[in-house]
């Protein structure tokens, strides 16, 4: 009797205690309110378990309750503070309340503790970028670069940063590449457009301003700088664009309709 009643307590606390496989499972499923419940259980019996935790935060994220999750995070850096993911996962909420500062501290530390993780890193030089840190944003997204080479975003976030650090070349390049691996990213072509009209390949330009303008015919700035490059390459047509990207408000083309006269 007293046998079955042993087995019957082990069971019980088998139950009771879960196990972090079967969380994970439940993880990897998308019931997140089940691998809480299951990683909590896991917890209770121990506390300094931080994968437990980490996948614990990782479903309270999931669910929105992001007060939780940066506690779980926090406990893990109490318990290991080199844990890189538990500083990411911090920086990567305040990125989603767009508090970028915060988000650059965190993903710093995080980067700190793994300089090897694209995601870090990527995520880091978005972030400076938004503080308007250039140059560190461009140097970050370069380490990115050499972890990730076929991941346009990254060439195009280089990009941006290279245009603002006035390296007109280093961003047309990075635009190119961009393109290369996502040819219908309008955005790099329309900066890319840009580049080439400032380093006087107006014949080029023009072909991404018309690509453009073929995808987003309301683009007014796309408009106003084809007309410019049609200038440069004295096609009569450069005018009209220029006039109409005027009458529909870009101080651009207001500024260059001298060139009309």
């Amino acid at each position: 009797m007293r046998s079955l009643i042993t087995i019957f307590l082990l069971i019980f606390c088998v139950s009771c205690f879960g196990s972090f496989s079967e969380g994970e499972r439940y993880f990897h499923q998308a019931d997140y309110e089940k691998a809480i419940s299951e990683f909590s259980k896991t917890l209770f019996l121990n506390v300094t378990d931080v994968k437990s935790l980490h996948l614990r935060a990782r479903s309270y994220e999931e669910l929105e309750e992001f007060d939780k999750a940066v506690e779980d995070y926090q406990t893990i850096i109490h318990y290991d503070p080199t844990y890189a993911q538990a500083y990411a996962g911090i920086g990567k909420l305040y990125w989603k309340k767009e508090d970028y500062k915060n988000a650059q501290k965190f993903l710093l530390l995080a980067a700190k503790e793994d300089g090897k993780d694209y995601e870090i890193l990527f995520l880091l030089g978005r972030a400076m970028l938004m503080n308007k840190d250039y140059q560190s944003a461009d140097e970050f997204l370069q380490l990115a670069k050499e972890l990730n080479p076929t991941d346009s975003r990254v060439y195009f976030y280089q990009g941006m940063a290279r245009s603002q650090i006035g390296d007109i070349l280093g961003a047309a390049g990075s635009f190119n590449m961009c393109l290369k691996y996502d040819p219908e990213n309008i955005t790099a072509k329309y900066n890319r457009g840009l580049i080439l009209l400032l380093i006087g390949n107006p014949e080029w330009a023009l072909e991404d301003f018309e690509d453009v303008l073929k995808e987003n015919p309301n683009h007014i700035e796309a408009l106003a700088r084809r007309g410019n490059a049609k200038i440069d390459i004295d096609d009569p047509t450069g005018c009209k664009d220029l006039r109409e990207a005027a009458e529909k408000g870009s101080l651009y083309a207001k500024m260059n309709l001298e060139r009309c006269e």
